[in-house]
C-alpha cells in the first residue's frame, strides 16, 4: 500500500471512531431519526462539495451511475439501521469490533475468491492478525448476545458495501464524492416516508442531540470518502482490513469516555489489530 493511501486510510480511522462515539451518545435517541437527521444534514452539508466538484469537473452522473450508486444506497441504509440499533441494546466495545472485524474479513475473502486478488504472504498475515485482534477485542466470542448478533448482522453489511462500493468507483468509475453525496441524499429521500408518523420526535431530538448529529453528519461522509479514495489506490483487500486501525481507537475513546473496562484484554487486542496493520502496510 502506498503511504498516501495509507495515510487516508488512517484519517478516515479516526473519523470513522469519532463519529461511532457521537452515535453510541445518542442510542437512547430512536434509531431511525438519528439515521435520518444525519443523512438529512450531511447532505445539506456536503451539497456544497458535490456540485462544486460537478461544476469543476463537468462530471455528472448519468442513469447507470445512479442505478449502481441505489445499490449502494440500500446496503449503508441497511449498515446504518442495523448499527444503530445495536448500540441501543449492546456496548459499543462489543458491537463495533465485531461489525468491523467481520466485515473487512468477508470482503477481503470475496476480494480473493471471485475478484482475483492477491494480497501476498506479508499482506495475508496481517489481515489474519487483524481477524485474531478483533475476536479478541469482542471478549472471545463471550459479549453479550445482542451486542454480538448486531455486530455480526451489521459486519455482513459492511462487507457488502466494501465490496460493491468498491467496483462501483472501480469498475463502474463513479467519482467517489458523487457515490457519497448521492448515497447520503438516497438515503435521505428512502427513509423520509418513516419520518412522517416521528415527525413529533424530530425537534426534541435536534435540541438535545444537535452537536452529535452535525458531527456525524460531518464525519461520517469524510471517513468514507477518504475510503473510497483509497480504493482507487490499493486492492480492496488491503484496504478494507487496515481502516480497522478504527477498533484501536474506538476502544481508547470507549474507556476514556464511556468508562468501559477490561483494559489489559483490549490492550492486548490492540495490539495484535496495530501489527497486522503494520503487515498489511508493508505488503
Amino acid at each position: 500500500m502506498s503511504p498516501l493511501a495509507l495515510g487516508l486510510v488512517l484519517v478516515a480511522a479516526v473519523a470513522h471512531a469519532s463519529w461511532n462515539l457521537l452515535s453510541k451518545q445518542a442510542a437512547k435517541l430512536d434509531g431511525l431519526v438519528f439515521v435520518w437527521m444525519v443523512g438529512a444534514a450531511g447532505t445539506v452539508l456536503w451539497a456544497p462539495v458535490a456540485i462544486g466538484f460537478m461544476v469543476v469537473t463537468g462530471t455528472y452522473p448519468g442513469w447507470p451511475d445512479l442505478a449502481v450508486i441505489g445499490v449502494s444506497c440500500l446496503l449503508h441504509l441497511a449498515y446504518f439501521v442495523t448499527l444503530q440499533r445495536g448500540y441501543s441494546r449492546g456496548d459499543l466495545s462489543v458491537v463495533y469490533p465485531v461489525a468491523r472485524g467481520t466485515g473487512p474479513m468477508l470482503a477481503s475473502a470475496v476480494a480473493v475468491l471471485f475478484l482475483h486478488e492477491r494480497p501476498g504472504l506479508l499482506g495475508g498475515l496481517g489481515i489474519a492478525l487483524v481477524g485474531v485482534g478483533v475476536f479478541l477485542m469482542s471478549g472471545g466470542g463471550r459479549a453479550d448476545r445482542p451486542g454480538l448478533f448486531y455486530g455480526l448482522l451489521t459486519g455482513l453489511f459492511i462487507a457488502g458495501y466494501t465490496i460493491w462500493d468498491a467496483q462501483v468507483v472501480g469498475a463502474f468509475a463513479v467519482a467517489p464524492v458523487l457515490l457519497s453525496f448521492f448515497g447520503e441524499l438516497g438515503r435521505t429521500l428512502a427513509m423520509a416516508p418513516a419520518m412522517i408518523g416521528r415527525r413529533a420526535l424530530l425537534l426534541p431530538a435536534w435540541r438535545e442531540h444537535r452537536g452529535k448529529i452535525l458531527g456525524s453528519a460531518v464525519l461520517v461522509p469524510l471517513s468514507y470518502l477518504l475510503v473510497l479514495f483509497a480504493f482507487t489506490m490499493a486492492p480492496v483487500s488491503v484496504v478494507a482490513p487496515a481502516r480497522e486501525v478504527s477498533v484501536l481507537i474506538a476502544v481508547v475513546l470507549g474507556g476514556r469516555l464511556l468508562a468501559e473496562g477490561d483494559l489489559r484484554r483490549r490492550l492486548l487486542a490492540a495490539g495484535v489489530i496495530l501489527g497486522g496493520v503494520v503487515a498489511i502496510a508493508l505488503s
